[in-house]
């Protein structure tokens, strides 16, 4: 983003207002880790909420560094671990960065995995990075009260429809 535009007061409320607001169910997911479960939101859900909020040119995402931490080649098979810089920028230059890692075990191919860690370790980042501007970007997800809760509320039903 060349350019910065301040936010209208307007925009400062409500923006201050909806980071404020937690996460519903529907953009959490659950996958089981090496602790046990954890709740998590996916790369796509944290990029359509940062466009609601900001808007989709009200923001932009910088890859700053993808360092390649490891790869060991083992009986034809490759494992890759590779680290990322993302920098969330807004439009009137407000900014956060944060590192997201990404990995790949027992692969037939290098390349394959470095394309999986590398995208696994880029949106990690992304995420991180969007979460620091407040709650409803994923920042919710760190409160482990309000993650046991959240495993008990349905997901509400998604109706599409065509015309």
């Amino acid at each position: 983003m060349n350019k910065r535009h301040e936010f209208t007061p307007e925009e400062i409320e409500r923006l201050n207002h909806d980071l404020k607001r937690q996460l519903g169910p529907e953009f959490l997911s659950q996958r089981t880790g090496p602790g046990g479960k954890f709740t998590y939101i996916e790369g796509q859900s944290a990029i359509h909420l940062a466009n609601e909020l900001f808007g989709f040119n009200g923001w932009t995402s910088e890859l700053r560094s993808l360092t390649v931490d490891f790869m060991d080649e083992h009986d034809g098979r490759v494992d890759v671990g590779v680290s990322a810089i993302v920098r969330i920028t807004l439009k009137d230059g407000t900014f956060h960065e944060d590192v997201g890692y990404g990995q790949m075990e027992n692969s037939k191919s290098k390349g394959a995995a470095m394309e999986k860690a590398k995208k696994e370790a880029a949106t990690d980042a992304l995420k991180r990075a969007l979460r620091m501007f407040g709650n409803v970007l994923g920042n919710c997800i760190y409160d482990k009260n309000y993650t046991s809760r959240m495993q008990y509320v349905k997901k509400p039903g998604v109706i599409i429809t065509i015309q």
